[in-house]
């Protein structure tokens, strides 16, 4: 090969190095979303936070295009949001509607953590179903537990908070957690599936109601130890 030829492939090799490299660290900062939902398709957009958006500026939040807020409550048994109170009381101040999340433990019953959930989550009549968080955490994806045993547990706390709200829960999953712990056995409960690098689609045919469709959006509004913020849209009006 000509010592021309060779300087050509390997400047344009090198190029190509670089621009994947540099559209990386793009995504990776949260510059370039690698979804970007149709807003005439889907134009109930909104947010979920946690304690890691710090505190909250919620007038200012509220009013960056989005409808609806979905704020961590509680986490296992035991464990609650630390802002959790000071996020739900303020958010219901706005015109977003408000709704509240709750992690699910693999390693405590459906009940504890439903009564967990309850006792700090006051019934509103304005209030989005409440949501549970059915994904993998520590090591639980490579040694995950037993899936008949999550689903009975995970079935008693969703009968447990539709009994104290009288309204369905929604369950939030990722594609992973969806497929061994979800298909083809919650069908009656509206779905809140992430989805961050395209458009969402389940194994099991059933329709999405949420779309957690990126994990690296950038608002106004907030100070916490984490930059990003998840965006959402609702498969559905106003």
């Amino acid at each position: 090969m000509k010592k021309r030829a060779k300087i050509i492939i390997f400047s344009s090799v090198t190029a190509l190095i670089t621009a994947a490299i540099v559209i990386s660290a793009l995504v990776l900062d949260g510059i370039i979303l690698l979804n970007n939902p149709s807003l005439d398709e889907y134009p109930v957009r909104g947010v979920d936070v946690s304690s890691y958006q710090g505190k909250i500026d919620w007038d200012m939040l509220s009013v960056q295009d989005i409808r609806f807020v979905y704020i961590k409550a509680t986490e296992g048994s035991s464990s609650v949001d630390p802002n959790f109170s000071e996020n739900y009381t303020n958010a219901v101040k706005t015109d977003l509607r408000v709704g509240a999340y709750h992690f699910f433990s693999y390693d405590s019953s459906g009940r504890t953590q439903a009564e967990n959930f309850i006792s700090n989550v006051p019934a509103a009549d304005n209030m989005l179903p409440p949501a549970v968080d059915v994904e993998f955490y520590g090591d639980k994806e490579q040694n995950p537990p037993n899936a008949d045993d999550i689903r009975e547990e995970l079935d008693i706390f969703l009968n447990t908070l539709e009994e104290h709200y009288s309204i369905k829960p929604v369950i939030y999953a990722t594609g992973k957690s969806y497929d061994m712990f979800i298909s083809d056995r919650f069908n009656e409960y509206d779905i809140w599936i992430r989805n961050v690098v395209s458009y969402p689609s389940l194994p099991d045919g059933q329709d999405w109601a949420f779309w957690q469709y990126t994990n690296r959006a950038r608002l106004n509004g907030y100070n916490g130890e984490e930059k990003f913020i998840d965006l959402n849209v609702f498969n559905g009006t106003v």
